[in-house]
């Protein structure tokens, strides 16, 4: 069968169209979790619970942005004990004794994690004085070798330098 251009053109876009409508069916039926809470506060400390945990089979989603079946179990989880009257540090030890300091985006400061807050100043302090030493080391070859050359230092590197 011999198509026109016009042809051609019509099919190659209805294909394009029946594949973007096939990549696209997930998201239309993605789950969506619905929570009821008897009070707007259990909704507020719910968002903020779900926003501050990270989700542990994720590598940086916390459990609201994450469609993962473990982010879907803990944000039930948590649901569970804001109804059932936990605190929010109940909640916050309970995740911490269950998978450690992963699950905080801000882990608590303990003597496990000293290093992961105090690190990154460390490292630029170490940097500052590497960088300082450099430099200082650098004023003094400058000051040794840059100093300005005698008459007859002067007259050897013209010699030299003209030399044929």
């Amino acid at each position: 069968m011999l198509l026109i251009p016009g042809q051609i053109l019509r099919k190659l876009l209805l294909i394009a169209i029946a594949i973007t409508g096939i990549g696209l069916m997930p998201i239309g039926f993605a789950q969506v979790d619905t929570f009821a809470f008897d009070t707007p506060e259990q909704q507020e400390r719910f968002r903020q619970l779900s926003n501050d945990l990270r989700c542990p089979m994720c590598q940086n989603t916390n459990l609201t942005g994450s469609t993962g079946g473990v982010a879907e179990d803990l944000r039930r989880e948590v649901h569970r004990m804001i109804m059932a009257g936990m605190t929010n540090q109940e909640i916050e030890q309970f995740m911490f004794e269950r998978y450690g300091d992963f699950i905080f985006y801000r882990p608590r400061l303990r003597a496990e994690t000293i290093l992961l807050w105090f690190g990154p100043l460390l490292f630029l302090i170490i940097g500052g004085g590497v960088a300082f030493g450099i430099s200082r080391r650098a004023k003094v070859v400058n000051a040794v070798h840059g100093a300005p050359l005698s008459a007859d230092e002067q007259t050897r590197l013209h010699e030299l330098l003209h030399k044929k």
